[in-house]
């Protein structure tokens, strides 16, 4: 069915998609760009999260059909599934979805990190190289999460967002990775996947590399739930050296860089940017934060080119230094003082960029996960939570404002909370049937 590319946005508006597998950018304007190639983000990036890779497997011929329609509303060229090349029971099922539709193609990655970060993924699909702060759109192209792709279909037919597929390894009796309800909380997800194995456990929600290290008591306390980003709950011991890495304050790294920084710069000659040709150089912003030389603007600066993936904390530095929590320190220090980033630079790909990417056997073993490194099967389960705890706070933007108050009883679907008129954000959807218990400024909490 041919739909116009208002009609689209509007449903996809309404349906309150974000992009489901990364910072939760609100996919209604990422599609009123003028695009030429739309690449469907099933890298896989990080470590031990499965969801991408089972459900293109599961629903290859659906998400095509979907990929085909997008296409025909925003009036691009073409589209291309990425997917890494070892994943071939999905390989498999999209090259027989795609026969016939000459304008759909299949791109195989290397098994690499970060082969799911925008700018390197549209470098390896189009040979093409974003500037300096770019975004892929300055390139024609249009990159979406495989869930994301899912939701817009889901939207296309009117349904909003009310689940999201998780992952659950680690630490666990039973691998999964399970759709549920938005709100669902940490606990039952536990429970799901048999239990935490560890007397002392930490929780990183999203990936190894990139997720954030919930509280302690995140779990027991009930505050912590899953949100439509939620792509990954990691269960670690809680002597486990991530969870260390992850812990130090930015005193204990500042003062540890003090005493251990060489200037060696192996975080600079393996960080993913600086090989795609951008001028980030993070050995440069210890050295500059350490010797309070901060008039050296343009190594400061360079804070809004690091994309946080974590090469240079979690994998290149030989003595666990961290310029990626610099980076972070500095960004937020420079919001403070309303600077925009001035570095837009085309840059070219360095002529080591192939042979220093990241082989994800190699992440594996440095991050010490070895042991968890286990199929997390697809388990297909009808259960709906007493409570779910739904964030207004889960996307790009400022956070939705409640529509509705305590007491009030919702339905599975119905709108409780839009953006402010005019602003950057998106809608927010009750995912079970129940009655309001409790409306904040950050979250609505449902209970049946």
């Amino acid at each position: 069915m041919h739909m116009d590319r208002e009609t689209l946005i509007a449903k996809v508006r309404a349906a309150g998609v974000i992009g489901a597998g990364g910072a939760g950018f609100p996919t209604h304007v990422k599609l009123a760009g003028k695009v030429d190639t739309v690449i469907v983000n099933g890298a896989e990036c990080e470590p031990l999260l499965a969801v991408d890779v089972q459900l293109l497997e599961r629903e290859a011929e659906t998400l095509v059909q979907i990929l085909a329609q997008v296409l025909d509303a925003i009036g691009a060229r073409v589209g291309i599934v990425a997917i890494k090349a070892k994943h071939q029971g999905a390989i498999q099922r999209l090259r027989e979805a795609l026969v016939g539709k000459d304008h759909l193609h299949l791109y195989l990655l290397d098994d690499f990190y970060p082969a799911g970060d925008e700018p390197i993924l549209v470098h390896e699909v189009t040979g093409k190289v974003l500037p300096e702060g770019g975004i892929p759109l300055a390139l024609g192209c249009l990159v979406i999460n495989v869930e994301t792709l899912w939701n817009i279909g889901q939207a296309w037919q009117d349904r909003p967002v009310t689940t999201t597929c998780v992952t659950v390894a680690g630490e666990v009796d039973n691998p999964l990775t399970v759709e549920v309800p938005v709100g669902t909380p940490i606990a039952v997800l536990l429970d799901l996947a048999g239990g935490a194995t560890a007397a002392g456990y930490r929780i990183i929600e999203g990936g190894p590399m990139t997720g954030r290290l919930l509280p302690k008591d995140i779990v027991h306390s009930g505050r912590g739930s899953v949100q439509k980003t939620t792509k990954g709950i990691i269960v670690l011991p809680d002597h486990h050296n991530l969870v260390a890495q992850l812990t130090l304050d930015l005193g204990a790294i500042l003062q540890r860089a003090q005493s251990a920084c060489c200037q060696c710069r192996i975080c600079t000659d393996l960080c993913p940017r600086y090989l795609l040709g951008h001028g980030i150089y993070p050995h440069r912003i210890l050295n500059r934060v350490n010797h309070g030389q901060t008039a050296d603007t343009d190594a400061i600066t360079q804070a809004f080119l690091c994309s946080d993936c974590g090469v240079c904390e979690l994998f290149a530095c030989p003595v666990e230094l961290s310029p990626r929590r610099m980076y972070q320190a500095v960004k937020a220090e420079l919001a403070k003082q309303g600077t925009k980033n001035p570095h837009h630079r085309q840059g070219t790909p360095k002529e080591t960029w192939v042979g220093r990417r990241i082989p994800i056997e190699q992440l594996i073993a440095r991050l010490g996960l070895e042991e968890y490194q286990k199929p997390a099967p697809w388990r297909v389960i009808d259960f709906s939570p007493r409570q779910v705890v739904i964030s207004l706070r889960q996307h790009i933007g400022v956070p939705a404002l409640p529509l509705l108050k305590a007491g009030d009883a919702v339905n599975v679907g119905q709108v409780i909370a839009t953006p402010p008129r005019g602003e950057l954000g998106a809608a927010v959807h009750a995912s079970i049937d129940g009655h309001i218990v409790g409306v904040s400024e950050e979250v609505v909490v449902i209970a049946r």
